[in-house]
């Protein structure tokens, strides 16, 4: 029997279409230092259609059926605002690729990048025309038209001197077009959308092109009750950027559901960050944990209203239990794990417990990594390739796949796709290199990445569990653990914390204080107070360079004995 359904292609075209007509009056809330700037959905499909028109009859810009049918690539070197979101949705919707640049990537990753996607046409937000112009001055092979959005400062644009390809302003490109675009909406469904790249932490970042249909099941996904609750009733505050894992899966999901979206542009401090949700008043906020904690540090200090908040996603790296704690105790939001990774179209699982456990079992279910979705299918893996029982104990290598699971990277421009053995396996399933186990309901829960496990002699430390253990003692700021080398054991942790201003907490304290919680051979010899923890371009701790200044004895460190009451 056939089916009597029709293969309607699942588009971007088609949220956008939705959104800006049956959900025309929300909105995209853009904090501006001192206020908002609003502009509804209505107002964001016509102005998308504006720049359609003006990318493909100004700019050149060409659409196709796959990515490598000529599809021209359009980069974005932005904070999170409403030109980001019209170029988000309006230049997929057209049947181009949308490449958000990360905006804190080094020149030569960001050159790579760049030529990587093979960026014909780059937005850039006129504060940012001074970090990206001399990258782009090499690329003019590549890179054919720079846009600028806003006003620069100064003379900003003097910047773009040495560019040799055409320079634009975004309003002026824009202006005089017409308002409707007869989007693609006939487009294959598999035609590439949008691409992201890996952080590159250990080689050259890695690009993940999305499909409209894996962008398209994505948001259904994300704006379910299970995940981020997003409906005509729900404001979404987008804390993480929009170039972080295909932001969030957030402005799809938000426009699929008509929920309003707060943006709050280049205005990134934990004051700022209040103001935005006191004044913007969202239902749901998705960050990093260090955001959170520096958040959460401001929310305390300054007494700032959360009372529109209910739920908060943190993502990106584990967040320590005390901090989900504290937010659940003091300012009555629920802070919720959600996992993914760029290679996942981001969102797979979130740590929504079901109904009638224990508080004991409903707290076990919040600080895990979260339950999986019907649209993943997952596998934990021992390092001989026997597949582990999902029994809550038995830990693995997890491994996915999946219609929104990338089963391939980029290869670059006229280059095929790449499958590289150890982010794939020879049946198609993707290495996450995270080690973890699964409960028997699909909770998963994370206990390192397998390129941060000290193996300690015999024994492996999860960095993960010695860093919640320290969040909570109330001195702790923030808490790093990684491995370096020891002559008797092979590797052992160094502790990396920061702590709250006037603690004067000593090390041997911290110490002691870790050793009542962890197991004695988890418990570092070495010790090293610091500002604050280095961070990667999108907030997590960055442990390589935490070992690279041990390395280099750039930091003080403190050596302990390992037992209680142990000296130095």
């Amino acid at each position: 029997m056939h089916s009597t359904m029709p293969d309607d292609p699942l588009t971007i075209a088609r949220i956008l279409r939705h959104a800006s007509s049956v959900h025309g009056s929300a909105a995209v809330s853009t904090w501006h230092g001192a206020g908002f700037h609003r502009r509804s959905y209505a107002e964001v499909g016509e102005r998308a259609a504006r720049l359609a028109h003006a990318l493909r009859t100004r700019l050149g810009v060409r659409t196709g059926t796959g990515p490598r049918s000529g599809q021209s690539v359009v980069g974005t070197f932005m904070w999170n605002n409403a030109r980001h979101v019209e170029l988000f949705l309006g230049v997929p919707a057209m049947g181009a690729v949308v490449h958000a640049l990360n905006v804190r990537m080094s020149a030569a990753q960001l050159a790579y990048v760049i030529r990587h996607a093979g960026d014909e046409v780059v937005v850039v937000d006129a504060d940012l025309v001074e970090v990206i112009a001399p990258v782009l001055a090499g690329l003019s092979d590549t890179v054919r038209h720079v846009v600028v959005a806003g006003s620069p400062p100064g003379d900003g644009l003097d910047h773009l001197a040495d560019f040799p390809g055409e320079v634009h302003d975004y309003e002026e490109l824009i202006a005089g077009q017409p308002a409707d675009y007869p989007w693609e909406e006939d487009l294959d469904e598999h035609t590439a959308a949008s691409i992201c790249y890996t952080s590159g932490t250990t080689g050259n970042p890695k690009g993940v092109v999305y499909s409209h249909r894996s962008v398209y099941l994505h948001a259904l996904h994300v704006a379910a009750p299970n995940a981020y609750d997003l409906s005509a009733r729900a404001t979404a505050f987008l804390i993480a950027p929009m170039f972080h894992v295909n932001g969030w899966g957030i402005p799809h999901a938000a426009f699929l559901a008509g929920a309003g979206i707060v943006l709050a542009d280049r205005h990134r401090t934990p004051a700022a960050l209040a103001r935005v949700i006191e004044e913007g008043r969202p239902t749901f906020a998705a960050a990093v944990p260090t955001v959170w904690a520096a958040l959460l540090e401001e929310l305390d200090a300054r007494g700032h209203g959360t009372s529109s908040l209910r739920r908060g996603m943190v993502g990106g790296a584990p967040c320590p239990p005390a901090l989900m704690a504290a937010y659940q105790d003091r300012h009555s939001v629920e802070l919720l794990h959600a996992w993914g990774m760029s290679e996942t179209s981001s969102l797979v699982t979130t740590s929504l417990p079901r109904q009638g456990l224990t508080a004991e079992e409903e707290w076990s279910r919040r600080v895990s990594q979260g339950q999986f979705p019907a649209v993943s299918r997952f596998r934990v893996v021992a390092p001989d390739g026997a597949v582990l029982p999902n029994d809550g104990v038995s830990a693995g290598e997890l491994q996915l796949r999946g219609p929104c699971v990338t089963a391939s990277y980029h290869g670059g421009p006229g280059s095929p796709r790449v499958r590289p053995a150890e982010s794939f396996t020879p049946d198609g399933w993707l290495r996450t290199g995270d080690i973890g186990k699964v409960s028997p309901d699909g909770y998963l829960t994370l206990t390192d990445r397998a390129k941060d496990v000290i193996k300690s002699g015999g024994e492996f430390i999860s960095t993960t569990e010695v860093e919640n253990a320290l969040a909570e003692h109330p001195a702790v700021v923030e808490a790093a653990v990684v491995a370096v080398p020891d002559e008797r054991w092979g590797e052992r942790p160094l502790a990396a914390v920061s702590l709250r201003a006037g603690s004067g907490v000593p090390t041997e304290e911290l110490r002691d204080f870790l050793a009542r919680r962890v197991r004695s051979w988890m418990v570092p010899e070495r010790w090293t107070v610091v500002d604050s923890v280095p961070k990667t371009a999108v907030g997590k701790y960055d442990k390589r360079r935490i070992q690279d200044q041990y390395a280099r004895n750039l930091l003080d460190v403190v050596l302990l004995d390992r037992r209680p009451g142990g000296g130095r």
